[in-house]
């Protein structure tokens, strides 16, 4: 039986070891931590639980498949359930949106409140769509790096339509173009965070983004995000795959340009494949000194981060729904400042997740789990303890600003997660979520692959390489991988 490695516990690490596993690997999986799941984790403070990372869930066909392949029913170990209402939007002049999973209830809604027209919304998501069309079969699930992911007829019909991925103008002037109502260009700007790009300097290609919670619908697992992790732990280990926390791996070993294994604690364990789920730049810097990097793929420039306060709060906030977003009333600002002096905006974009709106027992009686982040630039030295006071402090102002409510004295209890936190926990370089940014127009065409063209039979995965960041993305990463791999 054929021998593989798993560096990392992240989500797409799991996924590659339940992949491996069903086609006859015998695999064991190492993580620093003491604990799977990388970003998509979770936290207890005094009665209060939190989903520490990813807080949106969509595509949820790419988890089921996992559990399907293994010949398993989903519903055994993983449930879920599609959301009616996707997101509430706060604006500084009062308007308040409520993106309904319903797109034409959507679409009213817009053209009732604001200066844009439902019209405008359909032709937009279709948009939306036809950049998906394009970009799923060549981009999303298969390896740019493969020759033989271009012999199929899906791939040419691709090329062809390139033009309609909308590659050569930003996010920011394409939605422009779209919306005449500055608000909803704002709102379809914020896709742009969903992989830490700018949406001024990002293509309009991540306008495909829309398109996976619209039309395929934003969904909230039965027992929170971190039930991901969990379900898909217990199908790895059903599936005889080992798990060793608390295990950090020294080096990846190779010889004659073929992968050996690993190093760990000075103990060599031989492996035929080797896939490392730890962030492409520690991976190369700490498990690959003795090879030549892609330095240049390296030095491109990182995603953002994020500054994340767990509070738990006392009350009831029924404006609020499960997700929330307050926005800055000068949008470009708010990046010219992550991106440019590499700072926290003063008037920062605030998102809120409060998962105890759906599920009462996260949350002690008559409190609510806040989850409050902002998007911030990613490490580079910058005083962050300095830029959390002010942070918290523009932060409470805005919400007692908008909502006319004061929840400071309300904060029952607070934990912090900063760039710096979420690179010691995570092993993200610089803490940033989604490796490197898609500011560049073909930065997304440009991960690093899937697989290593100097070491036969070592892989990657993860949101730091093809095809990028967030659950979807992650588990499609391990997918990539699967296909190139024989039984």
């Amino acid at each position: 039986m054929p021998k593989a490695i798993i560096i990392g516990a992240g989500i797409a690490g799991i996924a590659s070891a339940i992949r491996m596993a069903i086609k006859g690997y015998e695999v064991e999986v190492f993580e620093a931590n003491p604990h799977a799941g990388g970003k998509l984790a979770e936290i207890n403070i005094n009665g209060f639980r939190f989903d520490a990372g990813p807080s949106l869930f969509t595509m949820p066909q790419y988890v089921d498949e996992l559990f399907t392949l293994a010949g398993k029913n989903p519903k055994d170990y993983f449930d879920y359930e599609q959301l009616d209402e996707v997101c509430r939007y706060f604006y500084e002049d009062g308007l308040r949106l409520t993106a309904h999973a319903d797109i034409d209830k959507f679409a009213v809604e817009i053209e009732q409140k604001t200066n844009s027209t439902a019209s405008e919304v359909h032709r937009f998501l279709k948009k939306s769509e036809t950049i998906y069309e394009v970009t799923n079969k060549v981009f999303l699930e298969r390896s740019l790096h493969k020759i033989k992911s271009y012999l199929h007829w899906d791939t040419l019909k691709s090329v062809f339509r390139f033009g309609k991925i909308d590659a050569f103008r930003s996010q920011a002037s394409a939605n422009k173009s779209f919306f005449k109502d500055d608000r909803i260009v704002q709102l379809f700007n914020r896709y742009a965070t969903y992989n830490g790009s700018n949406p001024y300097q990002a293509p309009a290609t991540l306008n495909v983004i829309p398109h996976f919670e619209f039309h395929f619908g934003a969904f909230l697992p039965k027992n929170g995000m971190y039930s991901i992790t969990k379900s898909l732990l217990k199908l790895a280990k059903d599936l005889g795959v080992k798990f060793h926390f608390n295990s950090k791996v020294d080096k990846i070993t190779y010889e004659r340009n073929k992968v050996t294994g690993i190093t760990i604690d000075k103990k060599t364990i031989a492996a035929d494949v080797v896939t490392s789920n730890l962030d492409i730049w520690f991976t190369y810097r700490n498990l690959l000194k003795n090879l030549s990097s892609p330095e240049k793929l390296l030095s491109q420039e990182r995603s953002s981060s994020a500054l994340i306060f767990y509070w738990g709060v006392r009350g009831d906030y029924p404006e609020l729904g499960l997700h929330n977003i307050l926005f800055a009333e000068n949008y470009k600002a708010e990046f010219d400042a992550i991106w440019t002096a590499k700072t926290i905006y003063n008037d920062p974009t605030i998102y809120i997740n409060i998962t105890s709106k759906h599920f009462q027992s996260d949350a002690p009686a008559d409190c609510e789990n806040w989850f409050v982040m902002i998007n911030v630039p990613s490490n580079n030295g910058q005083n962050w303890d300095t830029l959390i006071i002010d942070a918290k402090k523009n932060i409470l102002n805005k919400i007692s600003r908008i909502l006319k409510v004061d929840i400071a004295e309300n904060i029952i209890c607070e934990q912090i997660l900063d760039p710096r936190s979420i690179e010691n926990k995570t092993g993200s370089y610089q803490g940033s979520l989604y490796g490197n940014s898609s500011n560049n127009k073909f930065a997304a065409f440009m991960r690093h692959s899937n697989f290593s063209s100097k070491i036969d039979g070592l892989y990657f995965c993860g949101g730091s390489v093809h095809p990028g960041g967030g659950i979807p993305l992650a588990l499609l990463s391990a997918k990539i991988i699967d296909q190139d791999l024989v039984n």
